[in-house]
């Protein structure tokens, strides 16, 4: 009696893992193949600065990153409510805080100054994962297992029907994105270089050097307020004059925002923490005179500026500014600046353009040839894969 219970469970749990990988085979076998642009780098005469319009008196502080309490407590976050996130961050004296849950928008601070729609897609084993902002509604489809280059640029692809901005999260953090792919994905708007699981700094340089115009943001992706320790550690300053949708969507496309590194002692308090967010410096100029870019702050600091397959072009300590003057070689030059309290702040860069500018690059577009023959030849093999379990299962010959 208990062989044939056994027996009956095992059938049982198989059909459910083939059904399983039936529906995970189709997500694979809709997956297009992809032509990627060749890598290139930025060229021209004329130098892109996103910072244009910056006024000292208007930076934004946002988070974008961090869980709440959602799908029964199963994900990450369940410790974290919405209204405690909105209010530890407000103390923190945030402006803009993005509730990103798994597969879920969240909507509370809905039609208030700050809310901005957003949620972090993707589950598979690699954390190939996506911070959706500005978004109209969840795309339910991922690839849960491995995914190559035309998987990742098909989700891409896929979640720019539905949402404003696409920055890839934490591509370090168990290596969901690597170098060699920030070569050639397009049409995102940035990557999340600095969160509090990894720091990204290779990737967004590989794909700057690659001619690729994306831009930085930085989230604690916290998961437990009770721990002090995973808030107020990072995030992104946005240049605008208010905090409403519109505004921020138009400054992070632009690129009139940076990314902090922001320093603290493990095991500080919530108190500590606010008194550092009161005092941190503020950039009063980020301005291209000519060849030039002049950054200043009203605090001193080590400045460097970081161009081509991030190459140190040039260092500056204790100062209030610093400048470079772009070299003919030089493609693109972004500035790091370090304080004495240990913050660090990640410019965007500045970028050479002839006449499209530099946000505006040649997109990836589907080899339909190669997509079909793909096809075929997946298709026969799963249909091999499973006639072959389910004889050898079912104990039927062929």
């Amino acid at each position: 009696m208990i062989k044939k219970v056994l027996r009956f469970s095992f059938k049982i749990c198989l059909s459910f893992l083939l059904l399983l990988f039936c529906i995970f085979s189709v997500f694979y076998l809709l997956c297009p193949i992809y032509k990627f642009p060749q890598p290139g780098k930025f060229e021209g005469h004329r130098i892109y600065n996103p910072y244009e319009d910056m006024n000292p008196s208007q930076w934004k502080k946002a988070n974008f990153q961090i869980q709440s309490r959602v799908w029964l407590g199963i994900t990450n976050g369940r410790k974290n409510s919405s209204e405690n996130i909105y209010a530890k961050y407000r103390l923190l004296g945030y402006d803009v805080v993005g509730i990103s849950d798994y597969m879920k928008i969240n909507r509370y601070g809905e039609g208030k100054q700050g809310y901005v729609p957003e949620y972090e897609h993707g589950y598979n084993i690699r954390k190939t994962h996506q911070v959706c902002i500005g978004t109209k509604k969840v795309f339910w489809i991922d690839y849960p297992l491995l995914q190559n280059l035309n998987h990742k640029q098909n989700i891409i692809n896929r979640l720019r029907h539905d949402n404003e901005l696409i920055f890839l999260a934490h591509p370090l953090f168990r290596h969901g994105y690597i170098p060699e792919d920030m070569k050639y994905l397009t049409n995102y708007d940035g990557i999340e270089v600095l969160n509090n699981q990894r720091v990204s700094i290779r990737h967004w340089d590989a794909a700057l050097s690659a001619g690729h115009y994306v831009t930085i943001i930085g989230d604690d992706d916290g998961h437990d307020l009770t721990i002090p320790d995973e808030v107020g550690r990072r995030c992104t300053f946005i240049n605008t004059g208010t905090a409403n949708h519109d505004d921020i969507i138009a400054a992070l496309k632009k690129g009139n925002a940076f990314g902090a590194d922001i320093n603290y002692v493990p095991g500080e308090s919530y108190e500590v923490k606010i008194d550092r967010h009161k005092n941190l410096p503020v950039l009063s100029q980020i301005k291209m005179i000519g060849d030039t870019l002049v950054v200043a702050a009203d605090k001193p600091a080590s400045f460097r500026f970081i161009g081509q397959d991030g190459q140190i072009r040039k260092t500056e300590s204790k100062s209030y500014s610093a400048s470079y003057t772009l070299l003919p070689d030089d493609t693109y030059i972004r500035s790091e600046i370090s304080f004495a309290d240990g913050t660090t702040y990640y410019l965007n860069p500045v970028a050479r353009y002839n006449d499209r500018i530099p946000t505006d690059q040649p997109k990836a577009v589907i080899d339909k040839t190669k997509t079909n023959i793909f096809r075929i030849i997946y298709l026969i093999i799963v249909i091999s894969l499973v006639t072959l379990i389910f004889f050898r299962y079912t104990g039927r010959k062929k």
